[in-house]
């Protein structure tokens, strides 16, 4: 049985109507304004020529005024060189003693549907949820976390996201036709920076275990009441012991809940080489997720990567035609990670009282999602596959 050696890690501080087939429901997700205190203008960017918010345009990778036509550059700070996004520590960092520079409060709302943290702009106080649709307040929480060390900025706008999206879904066999009337209907898409951890790590592992060398053997048998000869496979076993090394680099692990990580696992590959210092010019017009999944918590899954990829290293080493692992007991050291935000477009409504959801990559437009199935429409799919099964037999037997 296959072990790994994990490093002690102390623990972190203290009933309406339903709607036809054909239309989503949206009277389910309804806009509403509501006074109360909004977060704080951190991802604010006022326009210098006539004082409306600017945001930043994926197509034009600029910041840009939609009422004047402002525009202007990002500005990365003094220092702030793409290679200059450097690793933190873990034990410092799950021991409370990253420096103070790494910390922020934020004011974010939790959905009380999905658990979703999210950072709004300071004028808005109520509105759906980007993630479920459902209706949420903003409210004055404050969440204190770790700084994003980076980032990937937006690269498809939200025409291309729904394009993508729309080409999706006219792909689904068997999806209500409501789903469908949904992409056509062009509904906004919300931009949501999704947290992640990135984790490096060394690692040193000894194992134990058997490499098989496949081998045939030539036996008599009585079939029909003649001997016939069979070749039969045998598979010899000796025992052997190694050690394996491998420096893991940006292991990539969700910091989110709110998402299925079979989604977003699948919106990979990301270019995480084209990643930007963390500048919150990047979030303006945009929203940013707070992360649920801890630092301590998100190092176990990636443990879990690293593990995996440590069995195929000792199968490798092993050699021979087959392998057994009995033992593997690993070392880690020098642990470092960031916190980074990556762009997914998203997009949520509810159809007969359940939400589905869509995400895209927005860098590479992969889309993901969940979707209905139509009854009606699979039933006719079995009735004629039926008759044709039934006219197939009818002449096959004439």
């Amino acid at each position: 049985m296959t072990r790994s050696g994990f490093p002690h890690v102390p623990p972190a501080p203290p009933g309406a109507a339903r709607p036809p087939e054909h239309a989503p429901d949206e009277a389910d997700v309804p806009e509403i304004e509501v006074a109360g205190p909004g977060p704080d203008d951190a991802h604010r960017f006022p326009c210098p020529a006539c004082g409306s918010d600017l945001r930043f345009a994926p197509a034009a990778g600029k910041l840009i005024c939609d009422h004047c036509g402002y525009e202007d550059q990002v500005e990365i700070p003094p220092g702030a060189a793409p290679q200059a996004i450097r690793e933190l520590d873990f034990r410092a960092a799950i021991e409370a003693r990253l420096p103070e520079v790494e910390m922020e409060e934020t004011r974010v709302t939790t959905c009380t549907s999905c658990g979703a943290q999210i950072e709004f702009d300071d004028d808005t106080h109520a509105r759906e949820c980007p993630f479920c649709a459902s209706p949420v307040v903003v409210d004055s929480g404050v969440h204190r976390h770790i700084k994003p060390r980076g980032l990937l900025p937006f690269g498809l706008t939200e025409r291309n996201a729904h394009d993508a999206m729309s080409d999706w879904l006219g792909g689904l066999w068997f999806a209500p036709n409501g789903l469908k009337d949904y992409a056509r209907k062009g509904r906004k898409m919300q931009g949501i920076y999704v947290p992640y951890w990135t984790f490096d790590a060394d690692t040193q592992s000894d194992y134990r275990g058997q490499r098989g060398t496949v081998y045939w053997v030539t036996r008599t048998v009585m079939r029909d009441g003649k001997p016939t000869q069979q070749r039969v496979q045998k598979i010899r076993w000796r025992p052997v012991a190694g050690r394996v090394g491998r420096f893991f680099d940006d292991v990539l692990v969700l910091a989110s809940n709110t998402l299925p990580r079979k989604y977003t696992d699948a919106l990979e590959p990301w270019d995480l080489s084209a990643m930007e210092p963390y500048t919150p010019e990047f979030l303006a017009g945009f929203r940013a997720e707070g992360y649920q999944v801890g630092l301590e918590e998100g190092f176990l899954v990636a443990r879990e990567k690293m593990d995996a990829q440590i069995q195929r290293d000792v199968r490798f080493d092993i050699g021979g035609d087959r392998q057994r692992i009995d033992d593997i007991r690993t070392r880690i050291s020098g642990v470092t990670f960031k916190h980074v935000l990556l762009p997914v477009w998203l997009a949520a409504y509810k159809y007969r009282g359940k939400t589905y959801r869509f995400v895209v990559n927005g860098r590479t437009g992969r889309v993901q999602g969940e979707r209905p199935w139509s009854a009606i429409k699979i039933a006719l799919a079995v009735i004629l596959g039926l008759i044709v099964a039934a006219v197939a037999g009818y002449i096959g037997a004439r």
